[in-house]
Formats: structure tokens, C-alpha cells, sequence
């Protein structure tokens, strides 16, 4: 029931996150917004949220302050260990803000989906793991639907900014990037040590607010002086926000918790749902390059989560049994 539940939370989330965004930033009912403070106060949210969580786990305020000198303030080696997701997570978050201001959100769901095969050449090269033939079979496949995806995957739709897509590809290729190393450095801290989740959350969090306001000011520093940090704000953006929070903090939970069926699915569910939202919203006209691309990236993320058959096992058996012949005969 929780890995359900948890499953079905990513997958809304992910979906409504890129829709919701996409439509901030292509249809503003009045000033638009800067993305560089919506990125810094969803990294502030987070902290607090992830500060609420370890009081939850400590059980009391004075184990909750004993934990955070330890780990925050006497840790300076650990926040400067967690520092690194924090700037590249930083970048790709800007990142998501460019593409989506240049592409359609279902071309940008489908084609972020590239960091599968950059999470899975970083998690071969950073944590020593192997993939199976059928997983790096569907590294490619996955490649060839996103090719498919990006070949006129829209020919009408209703956005009252000029669009650059070859920018929205750019900022999305560096997010695939940002995506699969930090993805898998975060998941290489996380799992060398006993540390708790939210402690951990908090220490990537601290900096990364830090790096975010670094980027408020070298971004947009004179703007936001002269109009203010909430600048552009409406309901509709503090709810990007809101999801953008929840995910992360989800985006965490699953690295410790779950496995790549799960994360596969939901991903596979949110390029469906986004794109049926995308043609009732921004009157994306799918054409049929776009629904095989599509179809075969779900294909490929489904047969990259199944299971890995260890045949190590079922070979063990065997040699047992030969060895107790030879004994025998012996």
C-alpha cells in the first residue's frame, strides 16, 4: 500500500509539476515571474519541511536540536559533501524554467527522459554497478523514441511568447546531465553511511539555498531590487512551487526506499497524463511520429525496470550437487 501510494503521489505530482509550469511561464495572466526566486524559495520550503520530518523522527525538540548541531553545525566536512547536489541541482532546476519556456510540456516530459540513461552510465561509473543487456537495449530504445519525439512533435500551439526550441533542447540536455550525477552522488552519500534521510535533506538543503540565492542575484539581482523578491507571483505560481517542493522531497525518499520499476512507471504515467493535458490546455496536435516516440519511450522505461535475472543463483545449486558427485565417487 505505500509503495502504491507513493508511486501514485511521484506520478501526479510529476505530471501536474510540468503542466502547471509550462502554463505559468507560456500563458501569464500579468508580469511574469522570476525562476530564479521561485527555484530558492522551493529549496527554503524544502528545508522546512525536511526540518518538520526530523522533529517527527527525533520525537522531541531538545534530541531535535542535539541532532542538527551535530550533524549542521559541527558537521562543516558533510554540508560541504552535500554542497555538490545542491549547486548541480540548482542548475537543472533553472534548466527545467528555460526548456519549459521554449518547449511543449509533453516534449519536454518525453525528452527528459534522457536521464535514465545518464543516471544509468553515472550509476555504472560512480557506484560500480552493471546493467543487464535488456536494460542497456532499453537505454537505446529510449533514445530512438525521444528522436522520434522531437521530430515536428507539434505544429499549432497557443502560447503568447516567442519560443526558441533549439534553446529548450540545450537547457534540457544540461538538465539530463545535472540529473543523472547529482541523482547518483546524492544516492552514493545517502547509502555510505547510517545518516537520516532528513538530516541528510537538510545538509543539501542549507547550501542549496545559498547557491540559489547566488543565482537570484547574479540573475536577476537589479530586477528583483527594483520589483521585489515575489515579483509576478499568483496562485498558479506558488502552486509550481508547492510541487516542486513535494517532489524533491519525494525525489529523496525514493533514492532510499525504492527501486527503478517504480520510478519507471511513474515516469512512463506522467508523459501520458501530461501529454493528454497538454492538448487540452496548449492545443498540442499529436502527430503520429510524436505517439510512436512516446510509445516507445514508455516501452523502454517499463523493460529498464524489470528485474535483473541473477543467474548466479540458479548456477550455485548445480555446482553444489557436482561437487558432492565428485566427493562421492571420490
Amino acid at each position: 500500500d505505500g509503495l502504491l501510494y507513493c508511486l501514485t503521489v511521484m506520478t501526479l505530482v510529476a505530471a501536474t509539476y510540468t503542466v502547471a509550469l509550462r502554463y505559468t511561464r507560456t500563458i501569464p495572466t500579468g508580469d511574469l515571474y522570476f525562476s530564479t526566486t521561485a527555484v530558492c524559495i522551493t529549496e527554503i520550503i524544502k528545508l522546512v519541511l525536511s526540518l518538520g520530518m526530523l522533529a517527527k523522527e527525533t520525537g522531541s525538540p531538545s534530541r531535535l536540536k542535539n541532532v542538527i548541531v551535530e550533524h549542521v553545525f559541527c558537521s562543516p566536512k558533510e554540508l560541504l559533501k552535500l554542497s555538490v547536489p545542491s549547486v548541480v541541482y540548482a542548475v537543472q532546476n533553472n534548466m527545467a524554467f528555460v526548456a519549459l519556456s521554449n518547449l511543449d510540456a509533453a516534449v519536454y516530459q518525453v525528452t527528459y527522459q534522457l536521464k535514465i540513461p545518464c543516471t544509468a552510465l553515472c550509476t555504472v561509473l560512480m557506484l560500480s554497478r552493471s546493467l543487464s543487456r535488456l536494460q542497456w537495449f532499453s537505454v537505446f530504445m529510449l533514445c530512438g523514441g525521444v528522436t522520434l519525439v522531437q521530430w515536428k512533435p507539434a505544429e499549432v500551439t497557443k502560447v503568447q511568447i516567442e519560443q526558441n526550441p533549439f534553446l529548450g533542447f540545450i537547457a534540457i540536455a544540461i538538465a539530463v546531465l545535472c540529473s543523472g550525477f547529482a541523482g547518483v552522488y546524492f544516492e552514493k552519500v545517502l547509502k555510505s553511511s547510517d545518516t537520516s534521510l532528513w538530516v541528510r535533506n537538510i545538509q543539501m538543503y542549507l547550501s542549496g539555498i545559498l547557491v540559489t540565492l547566488i543565482g537570484v542575484y547574479m540573475t536577476d539581482g537589479e530586477k528583483v531590487l527594483e520589483k521585489g523578491f515575489l515579483f509576478g507571483y499568483t496562485p498558479w505560481v506558488c502552486f509550481v512551487v508547492f510541487l516542486a517542493s513535494v517532489g524533491g522531497l519525494y525525489t529523496s525518499v525514493v533514492v532510499k526506499y525504492t527501486d527503478n520499476i517504480m520510478k519507471g512507471f511513474s515516469a512512463a504515467a506522467a508523459i501520458v497524463i501530461s501529454t493528454v493535458a497538454s492538448v487540452i490546455l496548449f492545443g498540442l496536435q499529436i502527430t503520429f511520429t510524436f505517439a510512436t516516440g512516446a510509445l516507445l519511450v514508455c516501452m523502454s522505461i517499463y523493460l529498464y525496470g524489470l528485474p535483473k535475472q541473477d543467474t548466479s543463483k540458479v548456477s550455485q545449486p548445480d555446482t553444489d550437487k557436482e561437487l558432492k558427485q565428485k566427493l562421492i565417487t571420490v
